[in-house]
């Protein structure tokens, strides 16, 4: 049983670290956004899932030879006042941090989403007063601001795309068309709920870089999501337009004093999509400046010169890891013969 919590260990520590450093460095998730983005989740939730883990098994070893005989004997100590001579002082240790851990993260998913939820909430009350309605679409709002300005507020059935006049003004209508289109495939593909869920992981452990790092990874591989779904409408040409003109509007504020200068501040979508740092809870929130010219420099180089997807026998192979990655701690912790040996 105690060399499954080692194995927990080794892959926890693997899928914290080197992990996420050498898939944020490789060349090919810009080809296939899609599948990077599964490996991405997996890497986040097998990592969880062995940290945990791994204290909890090394933590149930004196109780029992598999996870269901742990738990009860564990049970017994804590409601049913049995001895706790077979716990050392490390053992019970060991069991308080993986509570603890896992109470940590759930807290923090369910806070992160509070506040998120708060935001989006104080934004759209925002919105009803100072926006007006486009004549483009029902969903779509506008507001007065010379700076080019382009984002979405996700909120099921109240979910709007909303534009500034001024970047209205300077776009042409492929340009507009394609704007709208990408604000569209955040909401419709739910990419707020990806982010949250990274979000909350960045907050949760924010002395791991790899947290941030994942964080960053993911905002920029929804943007290209995003950007492959316009291009089956509208042309490279006006795509890149429109990245270039978002892109060159104001930088997001992170004061709210003012009620203009609240949504105005809201960087767009398609110059940068980050639900964890925005004030308002939706895409395009602030981060580091430099990041965002990164990723806006990112998505027009892969638009310039375009490199062929991932063949579907890669794409394969990377689901399959992915399914093995979820897979290899979930069958340390439950399958009972496996500690035993």
């Amino acid at each position: 049983m105690i060399w499954a919590s080692y194995a927990l260990a080794v892959l926890a520590i693997i899928l914290a670290w080197p992990a996420p450093i050498i898939l944020s460095k490789a060349q090919w998730p810009a080809r296939s956004p899609f599948t990077a983005m599964i490996l991405w989740q997996a890497i986040a939730l097998a990592g969880g899932l062995s940290m945990i883990g791994a204290m909890l098994v090394w933590g149930l070893d004196p109780l029992g030879d598999n996870l269901l005989a742990g738990m009860g004997v564990l049970a017994g100590i804590v409601f049913g006042n049995r001895s706790t001579e077979a716990l050392g002082f490390w053992h019970v240790f060991a069991l308080s941090a993986a509570f603890l851990l896992g109470l940590h993260l759930v807290f923090t998913l369910l806070l992160t989403y509070i506040r998120i939820h708060r935001q989006r909430r104080r934004h759209r009350d925002l919105l009803r007063i100072l926006s007006s309605p486009s004549p483009e679409s029902a969903s779509t709002v506008v507001i007065n601001h010379p700076a080019p300005v382009a984002y979405c507020l996700p909120g099921g059935a109240r979910s709007v795309t909303v534009l500034s006049d001024g970047l209205v003004n300077l776009l042409e209508l492929d340009e507009l068309e394609a704007v709208l289109i990408h604000e569209q495939t955040h909401l419709t593909q739910r990419h707020h709920l990806l982010l949250w869920a990274f979000a909350a992981w960045r907050s949760a452990l924010p002395w791991l870089p790899t947290s941030q790092l994942a964080q960053r990874s993911v905002n920029e591989l929804i943007e290209m999501l995003a950007d492959d779904e316009a291009l089956k409408s509208v042309d490279k040409t006006s795509l890149i337009k429109a990245i270039a003109i978002v892109a060159s509007g104001t930088g997001p504020s992170e004061s709210t004093d003012d009620d203009d200068g609240a949504l105005a501040g809201s960087s767009s979508a398609l110059g940068h999509y980050d639900a964890g740092s925005s004030p308002v809870g939706t895409p395009g929130g602030p981060i580091e400046s430099g990041m965002d010219a990164v990723t806006t420099s990112h998505r027009v180089s892969r638009l310039i010169t375009p490199r062929p997807a991932l063949p579907q026998s890669g794409q394969s192979i990377i689901v399959g890891m992915s399914a093995a990655l979820l897979a290899a701690p979930t069958v340390l912790l439950i399958v009972p013969g496996l500690w035993a040996l």
